[in-house]
């Protein structure tokens, strides 16, 4: 009788243990990839993004009229959720982008995840604390620092700060005093570059800044491996100034370190809207 209880015992302890093998969802990350694509249009308000546009020049909120003249900002670290509520997340080795306003080849972000219908995809603005301690020779491709020439030309990294710029944001505009930069070229730039990702030895501000679009209402993004999903999103830059904080170029022209560049950095999920998915 015993060792009929027991056989009894044992079998139920393997039908229950098949019973919660079969609840588990295969690893979604060891499924087959597929391409997919998300691509950051860069406009300002409602107009088409065109550098150095004196004749026909943006407004902000403030009603300071502005040119722009450079804009770069790095994308990192993409998730994508099903419909079913499952998420993945992109490699980290190839989840690195640095989009430039003036390049439009740059503008996607082209990755793989495993087949699927996806509802939601996030990523961050700016560059993790990970990476961004990582020894030099894991840093390649865009994150490279000498990548992109050296700050003073268009790089997106302080060389004497040892940190990558998330944004660099640039241009002109008549509200600028010459004596707010000390600019002898009397171009009244105005710049905005954000960066910091919270220290690494020492607490610094942290103006890395996740993103996360709800794809259901202008369309799920549908991958499949015979063909490219790409979600469409528009980088409205005119939110730099009219977001979650406005922003004056005037009493702000040069921002780079201090607390107010978390002002800043906290307008960036605002600038992300979906407007549709090729699929």
């Amino acid at each position: 009788m015993k060792r009929t209880n027991f056989i009894i015992v044992a079998f139920l302890i393997i039908l229950t243990a098949c019973s919660k093998k079969a609840d588990i969802t295969p690893d979604f990350e060891e499924q087959n990839l597929a391409p997919l694509s998300v691509e950051f249009d860069n406009i300002v308000g409602g107009r088409t993004l065109t550098f150095n546009n004196t004749a026909v020049p943006y407004t902000n909120a403030k009603g300071e009229s502005f040119t722009i003249s450079l804009v770069q900002y790095f994308i990192s670290n993409i998730e994508v959720t099903t419909t079913s509520g499952q998420k993945y997340t992109v490699k980290q080795d190839s989840s690195y982008f640095l989009i430039k306003g003036s390049d439009k080849a740059t503008r996607f972000a082209k990755v793989k995840v495993p087949e699927g219908d996806y509802s939601q995809v996030s990523f961050i603005v700016g560059v993790d604390s990970l990476r961004s301690t990582m020894p030099i020779d894991k840093r390649t491709g865009v994150l490279d620092p000498a990548a992109n020439g050296d700050h003073d030309s268009g790089g997106m990294y302080w060389g004497w700060n040892s940190g990558y710029i998330f944004f660099r944001f640039e241009g002109n505009s008549n509200v600028v005093s010459n004596d707010q930069l000390g600019d002898p070229t009397g171009k009244k730039q105005f710049k905005y570059h954000i960066g910091f990702f919270g220290g690494y030895e020492v607490k610094t501000i942290n103006n890395i800044r996740k993103v996360t679009i709800d794809l259901t209402t202008a369309g799920i993004a549908k991958v499949r491996k015979d063909r490219q999903s790409n979600i469409h999103l528009f980088v409205d830059l005119m939110k730099v100034f009219n977001g979650k904080n406005t922003i004056s170029i005037q009493q702000n022209p040069n921002v780079m370190f201090g607390d107010f560049s978390s002002s800043v950095a906290d307008n960036f999920t605002g600038l992300f809207t979906h407007d549709h998915t090729e699929n």
